[in-house]
């Protein structure tokens, strides 16, 4: 594995949640989902509700995870990029997701998992990057 995917999981692992994206009758869509690294590949927690694993399971997908609204003044994005999988993770890789939300849109949050194999990663770094200040409102 190249340097640069090791240092990409590491930072994924810094941060629990991220964004998968794909398409759906040809449109583009992305959601929230926690993740997990296992034996170098993702393991992906959504609401079933969404039925969005329906979409995902077989496709190419892209997940993306970053730093940008820590603060930090280096910024980091890693993206992974293969073939999304509905999976049943072991007892042991479900505890290390820890607790499910409780609601997901107001209805309970029913998990479904999914398992990527990356095809490929990318980690982009920003250097001394400026503060953002949001735009207030009047």
């Amino acid at each position: 594995m190249p340097f640069d995917d090791y240092r990409a999981i590491e930072l994924l692992s810094r941060t629990p949640y991220g964004r998968v994206s794909a398409s759906r009758r040809a449109l583009p869509f992305t959601t929230v989902t926690r993740h997990l690294i296992v034996d170098g590949q993702l393991i992906l927690r959504l609401h079933r509700g969404y039925d969005y694993h329906q979409a995902l399971d077989g496709s190419v997908v892209a997940y993306e995870a970053d730093n940008v609204n820590s603060g930090a003044s280096d910024t980091w994005s890693v993206q992974f990029t293969g073939t999304a999988r509905v999976c049943d993770p072991t007892p042991a890789e479900r505890a290390l997701f820890g607790r499910t939300p409780r609601l997901a849109d107001g209805a309970p949050f029913d998990p479904v998992f999914l398992r990527i194999e990356p095809e490929f990663v990318t980690l982009h770094h920003l250097t001394d990057v400026p503060v953002f200040q949001y735009a207030q409102t009047v």
